[in-house]
């Protein structure tokens, strides 16, 4: 019975996951394809090359609140299934599993053929649901860190750095603000392994970063703006060497 419990959180989960919003808004609001512009991904990034900064926001909370809505979920599956002397307790377990799950539907969507975005703001929004103030640490840091940097990504791999190290220091600290207990070691494994999901689909991110050629914020795709100058650059040639001919006959 238990099992079947965490087997339908985590497809539940990787179900809520795997709502490709970015699509979804890139369409309503641009009529355009996400995944036929600039990176390909699905996230807020892209989006926001896509579709402008308003179909951006709306993918950006609908993404949140996927990761939210998915521990939700587990929540209520194992209420009441809790033992507050356990190192690993069903309740938190079945958040951390849902969390990780629906990074997972968002990376790899079963409704876009296993592919989407990049999992941060799935991430952060599960995140919210466990222990929000992390996810204010991390949250702010990543838009800060975007914004004045123009590098979203790079705020994104520190942002979520900066949430492990918060969660980690409080339970090693044993300091919880929000529970007369101490915090449960879940919230950390849950970080951890999402740490790992957003740096290892920031691979290319990290490349482009090294090399100085990364994207930034706003910045238009490089190989859409390139056809038009070659076809305007052609019909001059034509004209000219047609006019040149006639004269000579």
């Amino acid at each position: 019975m238990i099992a079947l419990m965490y087997i339908s959180v985590a497809i539940i989960a990787y179900l809520c996951g795997s709502i490709p919003c970015g699509v979804l808004i890139g369409r309503w609001i641009a009529k355009r394809d996400v995944r036929k512009v600039g990176s390909g991904k699905t996230g807020m990034t892209n989006v926001m090359r896509a579709a402008g900064r308003k179909a951006a926001i709306i993918s950006l909370l609908l993404d949140i609140a996927k990761g939210a809505l998915a521990v939700g979920i587990a929540t209520a599956i194992f209420w009441g299934k809790n033992d507050p002397f356990a190192v690993f307790t069903m309740n938190e377990s079945a958040k951390l599993l849902a969390g990780l799950a629906a990074i997972a539907g968002h990376n790899w969507s079963i409704f876009l053929k296993f592919r989407g975005g990049r999992g941060v703001a799935t991430f952060m929004g599960a995140l919210a649901a466990l222990y929000w103030p992390a996810a204010v640490l991390g949250g702010v840091l990543i838009f800060a860190i975007g914004i004045r940097t123009k590098y979203m990504s790079m705020g994104s791999l520190v942002g979520a750095v900066a949430a492990f190290f918060l969660l980690t220091a409080f339970y090693i600290l044993k300091i919880d603000f929000l529970r007369s207990g101490p915090m449960p070691i879940e919230y950390s494994i849950y970080v951890l392994i999402g740490v790992v999901f957003v740096w290892a689909m920031h691979r290319d991110n990290i490349t482009r970063l090294y090399n100085g050629t990364e994207r930034k914020i706003g910045e238009k795709d490089k190989k859409s703006a390139r056809k038009p100058n070659k076809i305007a650059t052609k019909i001059p040639v034509t004209v000219h060497v047609k006019a040149s001919t006639r004269t000579h006959k």
